[in-house]
């Protein structure tokens, strides 16, 4: 039952997550909210569209489905790159996350009068260590985390919203760099979280039908293939990010007490978990659990020790820019039309058309001006 809900949960639960990073000086921004919303439109829904389309097509993790879905096409490998790249956001965002649990968890230490003699890499370190741990348990962890975060989050509310001033302000390419960012990393838009969700709930429903018989079998797989859409499970995923996404937003201002603070990181930690447990599943594919435990345990540990907080993000930024960039053109311009046509099931032909036009036109096109204002941003 929760593995049904995973990709749920990471909707909600990346916003909470991330938006802290992305979010402009001042909340206040009309035109910045608008961009976002623009950019969920454009932007997130045609890629997480695409996510689910090609998770439906291979039938398998990102890593395993891109080599078949780059054999069925007769592409060159290179496309396969996603998978990896895939892997490597997740690992980032666990580090970067976990990074900044170590601090939150010694400010509220120090507010509480209980300052730890230990730096903030040794927590961090140590945090790794319970998070690589907890994610041996696969989904479970992630309903935990959410509501430790949520329980976090109220205790907050409890002391007072932040007071925020609307206003409209110049539009610039930073800004529109801010909201792709948050339309695509914040809400897991091109990491494979949502593709590896739909491949273990396909996993789960095979091995519920293979305990009867063949022909149980053959008609649960026609009536799967006659009620699929696309559309029933990218819609739910998008709204759910759209309305945790405008609360993030809200919120990102806001202060926690102590308690507040130390549920809400202890929660973050196992959410941490399910992305170690993701990417270490993808790295398996070529080196076999126990090897992909020890390489995203060794990875994500040299990340949040060796590298700052704010390294961490430029680094997130370009790296799952280029992952989503590549998925995009690889499903919108070397994928067999037909066979995406089949596998996003629109029930118009019009809405596959825009889907197409979004996915080989408008997101490469929003990523480059994304990172072109990125660009700017860290020059300046």
């Amino acid at each position: 039952m929760m593995i049904r809900y995973a990709s749920y949960f990471i909707a909600a639960l990346l916003p909470l997550l991330l938006f802290r990073w992305f979010v402009p000086a001042s909340i206040g921004e009309i035109d910045f909210w608008l961009l976002w919303l623009l950019a969920m439109i454009v932007v997130s829904l045609p890629v997480v569209y695409a996510e689910i389309a090609l998770a439906y097509r291979s039938v398998d993790a990102p890593l395993a489905g891109m080599q078949k879905l780059t054999r069925e096409a007769d592409v060159s490998p290179m496309w396969r790159s996603f998978g990896w790249l895939a892997a490597l956001v997740s690992i980032i965002i666990a580090a970067l996350v976990i990074s900044a649990a170590s601090t939150g968890i010694l400010a509220a230490l120090t507010e509480l009068n209980s300052d730890p003699t230990v730096p903030s890499f040794a927590i961090a370190a140590g945090l790794m260590v319970v998070a690589i741990l907890l994610s041996l348990l696969g989904v479970a962890p992630l309903p935990i985390g959410l509501g430790l975060m949520v329980i976090g989050l109220l205790l907050g509310v409890a002391n007072g919203l932040p007071h925020i001033d609307f206003a409209m302000t110049d539009i610039s390419l930073t800004e529109w760099a801010r909201a792709v960012a948050l339309a695509l990393v914040s809400v897991g838009a091109g990491t494979g979280l949502y593709w590896f969700g739909q491949n273990l709930v396909t996993k789960q429903v095979g091995t519920a039908v293979d305990t009867d018989n063949h022909n149980v079998q053959n008609t649960a797989r026609s009536r799967a293939t006659n009620e699929y859409r696309a559309t029933k499970l990218v819609l739910p995923i998008w709204i759910l990010q759209l309305l945790v996404g405008g609360v993030a937003l809200l919120l990102s201002g806001m202060s926690l007490p102590p308690i507040g603070q130390l549920l809400y990181w202890v929660g973050v930690l196992f959410v941490v978990s399910y992305l170690l447990h993701y990417s270490t599943q993808q790295l398996a594919h070529k080196f076999g659990l126990l090897v992909s435990l020890v390489i995203t345990f060794v990875l994500a540990l040299v990340l949040v020790i060796a590298i700052p907080t704010t390294w961490l993000v430029g680094i997130l930024v370009i790296i799952s820019s280029v992952a989503v960039l590549s998925l995009s053109i690889f499903a919108g311009w070397q994928m067999k039309i037909s066979h995406l046509r089949k596998s996003l099931n629109f029930g118009n032909e019009a809405f596959y058309n825009l889907w197409r036009i979004a996915i080989r036109l408008v997101v490469p096109l929003a990523l480059l001006l994304a990172l072109i204002g990125w660009g700017m941003q860290w020059v300046s």
